[in-house]
């Protein structure tokens, strides 16, 4: 079967997922197709183990076609992202810009060091010998929230202003300075050459910066083709060259392109759909692209669902599993006490605030993609033939799994006490 027959199977099945979920579970959809998924594999795995039908190892080989990886970094990744900055409210995001700014930088890093440096002393403990590079490497990926996620959940619980922009905000933003740290510790742990304190303000100049500017770039060019035609059709049309040719030629010129479409949304989403729209394409435009944006969701968050038939896992793995969960959440944690030390000097601020975010610090397919990128058969474990990449995999999986399905669907009340305190307080 090809992966364009594949991919339509599966976005068929999201779709029944979320249809049955609208009649009868009313979870928030994005959970309900994670959580359908999940259940779906399991049932797979158990028919098998039981010799009632094998469809494991089919399923697995069809999933393993799609490169889960390219098809979302390379693939849907940029319609996602262009779709989350069109929402995003400018005013809302100067007010909290600093705040913004340390949660997705000083935040982020303080993370990968704690997790890096916990993960490593406690297999120390335990007695698996996983080098201290490879726990970094692994801090790196899973410390940046992930925007798809955030979005996709924690946007539409409709959460206190101040609260939600930061959390939008540093999921969106994040992504630049995240991947410099993981490109850096994955050349360290694989590459053949030790990058330089040089070398790597060089690559986030390049990455983040550039991807910054270039989505201003992007975000202007389109801002006056939209502006000087007044065909409904044609303005809705343009927008999509955005994540579509715009996205790709940020990899050609090696430029974040994630950040590009952050930035070319929030243009587009704050200044020309007021004055570069016609009046039919401003009131369809966020009902075009929250289309978009449910239908790429539910094929993405059904692969993380089914993507447990890929993996192998042994004791070993268990245990660590266990370990990360825990790990990462107290990691979110202080990276977010320590944050809120500092803002609460200059203002006040929700009391939730720091447990919204902590528990809204939602992980996702972007992890997952960057944990698959790690290259397989270093052996960590010889007599079970465990490698980095798996030891990788099944921590990220885990809490990827635990954030969306856990995390996802149990903010509600929290987000609900912060609004009746804004009410009480206002």
């Amino acid at each position: 079967m090809s992966v364009y027959s594949t991919l339509c199977f599966l976005a068929a099945a999201a779709m029944i997922i979320a249809f049955i979920n609208s009649k009868i579970g009313k979870m928030q959809t994005t959970i309900a197709i994670t959580a359908g998924a999940l259940i779906l594999s399991l049932g797979i795995v158990i028919a098998g183990q039981n010799g009632w039908f094998h469809l494991e190892a089919i399923a697995a080989e069809q999933l393993g076609e799609i490169n889960f990886e390219n098809f979302l970094l390379k693939g849907i990744l940029g319609f996602l992202l262009f779709a989350g900055g069109l929402g995003i409210k400018l005013p809302h995001l100067e007010d909290q810009k600093w705040e913004i700014t340390v949660l997705a930088l000083a935040a982020t890093l303080f993370s990968t060091f704690f997790i890096g440096f916990s993960l490593w002393g406690l297999c120390q403990l335990i007695g698996i010998e996983f080098d201290l590079i490879y726990c970094l490497l692994f801090g790196s990926l899973i410390s940046p929230t992930d925007p798809i996620a955030v979005l996709a959940i924690v946007k539409k619980l409709d959460a206190p202003r101040r609260i939600s922009t930061q959390i939008e905000g540093e999921s969106l933003f994040n992504d630049g300075f995240g991947l410099v740290i993981f490109v850096t510790l994955f050349t360290i742990a694989f590459g053949n050459e030790a990058p330089t304190v040089i070398g790597v303000g060089q690559l986030f100049l390049q990455e983040a910066i550039g991807g910054i500017a270039y989505g201003f770039l992007l975000g202007l060019l389109f801002h006056y083709l939209i502006s000087s035609t007044d065909d409904h059709s044609m303005e809705l049309l343009l927008t999509i060259g955005i994540p579509t040719a715009g996205y790709a030629f940020a990899d050609l010129i090696h430029v974040s392109g994630p950040l590009a479409m952050v930035v070319s949304g929030i243009m587009i989403g704050n200044w020309t759909r007021y004055i570069g729209f016609s009046k039919e394409s401003e009131d369809h435009l966020d009902h075009f692209w929250e289309l978009v944006d449910e239908f790429l969701n539910g094929v993405l968050f059904l692969l993380i669902g089914m993507s447990m038939l890929q993996f192998s896992f042994h004791q070993e793995d268990w245990q660590l599993m266990a370990i990360a969960v825990p790990l990462v959440l107290l990691s979110r944690y202080l990276s977010i006490k320590l944050s809120y030390i500092g803002f609460q000097r200059y203002r006040d601020y929700n009391p939730l605030s720091v447990k919204i975010l902590t528990w809204g610090g939602l992980r996702g397919g972007l992890a997952l993609a960057m944990a698959m990128a790690i290259p397989a058969g270093i052996i960590v474990i010889p007599d079970k033939n465990i490698d980095v990449r798996e030891i990788i995999l099944v921590m990220t999986y885990a809490v990827v799994v635990f954030s969306i399905l856990i995390q996802g669907s149990t903010i509600t009340p929290l987000i609900h006490k912060a609004k009746v305190w804004e009410a009480e307080n206002s």
